[in-house]
């Protein structure tokens, strides 16, 4: 019964080690996307002394673009909607922690978005196993990116940050993602459109010294159906390696008068084919309107 008892001993000890571990790997997680969120919060561009050209969105600002862009517009948007100055998300799903193969897990997030100046927080839980988390944050904030994950908040797994390639990739998540805060697509908020054909147009975007082209397609309703940027950095093996990235949008709905995407999914074509990475649900969706 001795070795029992050691056994049971050793267990226990592993327990609350691994506890204590993931007690602190959360506390040290939330000190550093608290860090994150202040500093998105400050790269905010003060409505009140820099207003927006608009406060809100006219019919008329649809003049002079393209036929689907128009159409997309008047589907999802209201004469005299309000600006979008932010957006809070919760967002859950199954995520391919695998670039080469299949590996998909569960995910549960929350982000936050601020589209002057532009910037976003993306905070992941992904379930690795019972009790193992990986955590991710993805953020776009004062024209810098970053991708950190960590298992259990703490052992890293990835870490990259600053100007370049991360923050164009960055940018153009946020980019991409505009169709759950549609008015930032807007020519007011600074958007560049160009036709392409009846069902899609090509839109560019500049923050500081980067300029995003992505190409939006629209679907028979007249909402956005996808996205797709011809070349964005991604890691492979702990290397950025550029590749053609997409996205799909489905499941809209209507929230505070705009109608908005609630699932979305994203891909790499990589050379041996399209490869999804990411399939997710908008469980919370809340916005702050400019005044």
């Amino acid at each position: 019964m001795t070795w029992l008892l050691w056994l049971g001993l050793v267990l226990c000890s592993l327990a609350v080690a691994a506890a204590g571990l993931y007690v602190y790997g959360t506390k040290s997680w939330t000190v550093m996307t608290q860090a994150l969120t202040s500093r998105l919060e400050t790269s905010r561009i003060d409505e009140k002394t820099q207003p927006p050209s608009k406060e809100r969105y006219s019919l008329s600002e649809l003049e002079g673009l393209p036929a689907p862009v128009q159409r997309y517009f008047r589907a999802v948007l209201k004469d005299g909607q309000p600006i979008i100055a932010a957006a809070k998300l919760e967002v859950s799903g199954m995520f391919n922690m695998s670039a080469t193969g299949e590996q998909w897990k569960s995910f549960n997030s929350q982000q936050l978005v601020v589209t002057r100046r532009p910037g976003f927080l993306w905070d992941a839980q992904i379930s690795m196993m019972p009790g193992l988390p990986v955590r991710v944050v993805d953020s776009y904030i004062a024209g810098q990116g970053l991708l950190h994950a960590a298992i259990l908040g703490l052992f890293t797994m990835a870490n990259v940050s600053g100007a370049g390639e991360i923050a164009r990739g960055e940018f153009m998540r946020f980019f991409a993602e505009a169709a759950w805060y549609p008015t930032a697509l807007l020519p007011s908020q600074g958007v560049r459109w160009q036709a392409v054909d009846d069902y899609s147009a090509n839109a560019t975007i500049v923050d500081g010294p980067l300029t995003l082209t992505l190409l939006f397609r629209f679907n028979d309703d007249d909402l956005m159906a996808s996205f797709r940027a011809e070349a964005r950095g991604g890691m492979v093996d702990k290397v950025v390696v550029m590749a053609p990235w997409e996205g799909s949008w489905s499941n809209y709905k209507t929230q505070d008068g705009m109608t908005v995407p609630f699932t979305g999914e994203v891909a790499w074509i990589r050379p041996d084919g399209r490869r999804p990475y990411f399939i997710g649900n908008v469980t919370s969706l809340n916005f702050e309107f400019s005044p």
